[in-house]
C-alpha cells in the first residue's frame, strides 16, 4: 500500500504541508466532512487517524457505501468521480485529516527536494484508486447476490492470497458496499455455508471452494 508521504522524512513532510498551506481538522463520529469545512474547489484529504466512509444516497434515501478511508488513506474530488450533493464523507469514528488545496500543489515551489517524490506518490495512489473502482464495477455488474458475494471474496482472496477472509467492516456495511439487501445477503451467506462453500465465524470467512 502506497503512502502519500513515502520516502519523505517528518521534517520535510512538515515543510511540504507548509508549502501547500494545508490545515488539519478533526471530524467527530457520525459527522460529515461537508458540514464542518468549506471545501476548496479541488482538494485532497489525508487521513491521519480514524475511519471514514464515502456514502451515496439513492433515490429511496438508502445509503450505499462507495469508499472507505482509514489511516494513511487519501480522498478528495480530484481522485473521485463522486462529487455531487448525494455523496458524503462520514466519520464512523472520531477522525483527523489533513486538507490540501489542489491548486496549492500545482502552484508550489517545485525546487523543494521532496516535491517530486510527493507527486510520484500521489500519482501512484490515483492509479491504485482507479484499480479499486474497477474492482467495484466487477462486483456490481453481477446480477445475483450470490455472484456479487463470490466476486467480492475472489478479489479479497487475490489481494491477501489466503482463503481465510476477515471482513473489514460489519455485515450491514458489506451489504451497503455490495448494494444489496442485508436480509437477502444473510440468506445467501447461509446458503453458501449450508452448501459447504464457506465457513463463517463472526467476520471471519473461510473459503472452501476452488477459486
Amino acid at each position: 500500500m502506497i503512502n502519500l508521504f513515502d520516502n519523505i522524512n517528518d521534517k520535510n513532510i512538515h515543510k511540504l504541508l507548509e508549502l501547500f498551506e494545508s490545515h488539519t481538522i478533526t471530524i467527530k463520529k457520525n459527522t460529515t466532512l461537508q458540514s464542518i469545512i468549506v471545501k476548496p474547489k479541488k482538494y485532497i484529504a489525508y487521513v491521519l487517524n480514524g475511519y471514514l466512509q464515502g456514502v451515496k444516497n439513492d433515490f429511496n434515501g438508502n445509503k450505499i457505501i462507495i469508499e472507505e478511508f482509514e489511516e494513511n488513506d487519501i480522498f478528495g474530488n480530484i481522485i473521485s468521480a463522486h462529487n455531487n450533493n448525494d455523496y458524503e464523507i462520514i466519520a464512523k469514528e472520531d477522525s483527523k485529516v489533513i486538507i490540501i488545496d489542489y491548486d496549492n500543489i500545482l502552484s508550489a515551489d517545485t525546487t523543494n527536494a521532496y516535491y517530486n517524490i510527493f507527486i510520484k506518490n500521489l500519482l501512484s495512489i490515483i492509479t491504485q484508486k482507479m484499480n479499486e473502482v474497477n474492482q467495484r464495477v466487477d462486483i456490481l455488474i453481477n446480477k445475483t447476490i450470490r455472484n456479487k458475494l463470490l466476486e467480492y471474496f475472489k478479489i479479497i482472496y487475490k489481494e491477501n492470497k489466503s482463503k481465510i477472509i476477515y471482513l473489514p467492516f460489519t455485515y450491514t456495511a458489506l451489504a451497503d458496499y455490495l448494494a444489496i439487501d442485508r436480509c437477502a445477503m444473510s440468506r445467501e451467506l447461509k446458503n453458501l455455508k449450508d452448501e459447504g462453500m464457506i465457513e463463517i465465524k463472526g467476520r471471519k470467512i473461510k473459503l472452501l471452494y476452488y477459486i
